[in-house]
């Protein structure tokens, strides 16, 4: 017998020590799936494509807190602008700005993640380390008004290895630490997917981000 999406976001939920977040990832599932998990109590949901989350922010309830997760495209953030919670994949200052400068059109503050670059593989955004150390001490970066960066997020690489994955997420943990003592409001750690978050909790996440766990594999 299959778990339904309340079940499987209960169970989750009550494994989960207080001070980590849930994201759901929501993600190409239809509205009625989402309502599922949202009248089960869940209030944040992670999309990966802006035009889909503007979509379901206009059909859903006010409450929700949208979270972007995927890659994010300069020419799109206006579409995100007036409600997007937190947005985890910020990988360069150039996207940044833009997203400051559209904040500031809706007279918003947006919290952003920085993303790092913690896998080895090529396809994985993020800046380095380095990158993210030297943006949060330039004048530029303290310029921007409308923005706040509350902490980072990092994807692991695809592998069976969890060595090699808990090699990365305490990487991403110490990252976190150095940047935290260049900037106060550094207090998330977004890392840890339905296959690992357990290990990620273990090493430091703050923020899981979850979706076929929930909602069952893709459609």
């Amino acid at each position: 017998m299959e778990m339904s999406i309340k079940e499987n976001l209960i169970n989750i939920k009550s494994e989960l020590p207080e001070h980590v977040t849930l994201v759901a990832v929501s993600k190409t599932k239809p509205i009625p799936n989402v309502m599922e998990a949202y009248d089960t109590g869940q209030r944040i949901f992670g999309e990966n494509k802006i035009q889909e989350m503007a979509d379901k922010y206009q059909h859903m309830p006010k409450d929700i807190e949208w979270h972007m997760i995927g890659h994010v495209q300069r020419n799109k953030v206006k579409y995100m602008a007036e409600f997007v919670s937190l947005i985890h994949g910020v990988e360069s200052f150039k996207l940044l700005k833009e997203v400051n400068k559209q904040a500031e059109k809706h007279h918003r503050i947006i919290n952003c993640l920085l993303q790092i670059k913690i896998a080895e593989e090529e396809s994985k955004f993020g800046m380095s380390a380095q990158d993210a150390s030297a943006l949060l001490q330039s004048a530029e970066f303290s310029e921007l008004k409308h923005i706040k960066i509350t902490g980072v997020m990092g994807m692991a690489t695809f592998t069976d290895d969890m060595t090699q994955v808990e090699n990365e997420f305490r990487f991403l943990k110490r990252t976190f630490t150095d940047l935290q003592s260049l900037n106060a409001d550094l207090k998330t750690i977004s890392m840890g997917m339905s296959g690992d978050y357990q290990l990620a909790i273990d090493c430091g996440s703050t923020m899981i981000r979850v979706g076929s766990s929930i909602f069952g594999a893709r459609n």
